[in-house]
């Protein structure tokens, strides 16, 4: 059974730069698609990073395309998100997702399509 638990969020001003962390417990090879999404109060749930680990493949929302890094380090079976060049947008509950999903859908696939989420990290930007 996969666990995931968030961590590195925090309070920083606008401009700043975070980096997020997600060790992946009973990770195996067979975890395909591993995507970070973020939920802010009074906001629908928005996927902003995705790596398939097929092939090592990346995908970023336009809103926080060129800021934000996806990547994943096998070694220690850890999900990170390095988010650079912060603003008051990006303030929200961020939450990492394991699944067993094919290459198609891994970029496009919600929240209910993978099967582990962690209890997610609070990012607060100030301007």
């Amino acid at each position: 059974q996969v666990q995931l638990a968030e961590s590195g969020g925090g309070s920083v001003q606008a401009g700043g730069s975070l980096r997020l962390s997600c060790p992946i417990v009973g990770y195996t090879d067979f975890s395909a698609c591993l995507k970070w999404f973020r939920q802010a109060p009074g906001k629908e749930r928005e996927g902003v990073a995705t790596i398939y680990t097929g092939g090592g493949f990346t995908y970023y929302s336009d809103s926080v395309k060129d800021r934000f890094t996806i990547s994943l380090n096998y070694a220690e079976k850890t999900l990170s998100l390095e988010m650079n060049n912060l603003n008051v947008d990006d303030t929200a509950m961020y939450s990492c997702s394991e699944g067993f999903l094919s290459p198609q859908l891994c970029p496009v696939a919600t929240w209910s399509d993978f099967h582990a989420w962690g209890q997610g990290t609070q990012v607060t930007v100030s301007s």
